[in-house]
C-alpha cells in the first residue's frame, strides 16, 4: 500500500510538488534516499534491495517518477518484472512505456522535460498525459473511490492554497493517523504497524526554475522516525 499526491503548475512558486508515503513490510531490505553510483549519479532515490529498482526518485536530467501497486487480492506473479525497475529505468531515460503487461499491477506518475504522464496496467494498459492540477494515486484503479487517496488529494490542495506553503509542512499531512473509513481495507494516511506499515514519507518540491529539494523521512516498526535524508535539486527542466 502507498499513497501519493502530485501538483503540477498549481502554486506560483512551486512548479512540481509531490508528497507520498511508502508502505511496505519492515523486514524488506531497502537503502535510504541517496545519490546513486557510476553512470547513475544523476539519480537520487532510495533502493529496493530485494527486487531492485526504486519506488520514487528524481533524476537531475529532469525526470521524476513514483509507482504504487494496484491491489488485486492475489500475490505478485514471480514471473513478472519488478515494478521498481519501471521507475529506475525511467529515471535513466531508458523506458518508453511499451510493455506494461510484463509487470505486476501498478499505477505511476512519470514527469520529464516533455510531459507529465500517468500510466497503469489494470484494468487495461493505459498511458495518458496529465494536465496541470492535482493528481493522486493509492492502491485502487484510477477511477475507484479510495479514502486515502482522496484525503491526501484534498489536503495537498489546502496546503497549496495556504499563505505559507513550505515543503516541511507536508510531513504533517503524511503523518496523519486518523481512520478514514470503517472498512479495514482502507488504512489511514500513516500506517503504524510492527510488521507492515509506513516505511518512509517523501516530499519533492521543484520551483519554476528547476531548483528544489527532496526529503525522505524514514520510520521503524514502531512508527518512530529513525532517519532522514534531504538533498538540494537542480533539475534540467
Amino acid at each position: 500500500m502507498c499513497v501519493v499526491a502530485l501538483a503540477l503548475n498549481v502554486h506560483p512558486l512551486w512548479r512540481i510538488v509531490l508528497a507520498g508515503n511508502r508502505d511496505e513490510y519492515h523486514d524488506r531490505p531497502s537503502a535510504p534516499l541517496s545519490r546513486w553510483d557510476g553512470a547513475d549519479q544523476h539519480i537520487i532515490a532510495g533502493r529496493d534491495l530485494q527486487s531492485g529498482g526504486t519506488w520514487l526518485g528524481v533524476s537531475e536530467e529532469g525526470r521524476i517518477a513514483v509507482v504504487t501497486n494496484i491491489r488485486t487480492g492475489q500475490l505478485p506473479d514471480p514471473g513478472k518484472r519488478s515494478r521498481g525497475a519501471l521507475i529506475a529505468n525511467f529515471l535513466r531515460g531508458q523506458y518508453s512505456f511499451g510493455d506494461l503487461d510484463s509487470f505486476n499491477p501498478f499505477s505511476l506518475f512519470a514527469i520529464d522535460v516533455h510531459s507529465a504522464r500517468f500510466a497503469a496496467n489494470r484494468p487495461a494498459p493505459l498511458v495518458e498525459t496529465l494536465a496541470d492540477g492535482i493528481h493522486s494515486l493509492s492502491n485502487g484503479l484510477a477511477d475507484e473511490p479510495w479514502p486515502r487517496r482522496e484525503w491526501l488529494h484534498a489536503a495537498l490542495g489546502r496546503w497549496l492554497a495556504s499563505e505559507n506553503a513550505q515543503p516541511e509542512a507536508l510531513f504533517d499531512l503524511l503523518a496523519d493517523e486518523t481512520a478514514l473509513s470503517e472498512d479495514r481495507n482502507h488504512a489511514p494516511i500513516f500506517i503504524r504497524n510492527a510488521a507492515y506499515g509506513t516505511r518512509c514519507s517523501t516530499v519533492v518540491a521543484i520551483d519554476q526554475g528547476g531548483t528544489g529539494t527532496i526529503i525522505e523521512r524514514r520510520f521503524g516498526p514502531s512508527g518512530v522516525v529513525d532517519g532522514e535524508s534531504r538533498m538540494v535539486l537542480n533539475l534540467q527542466f
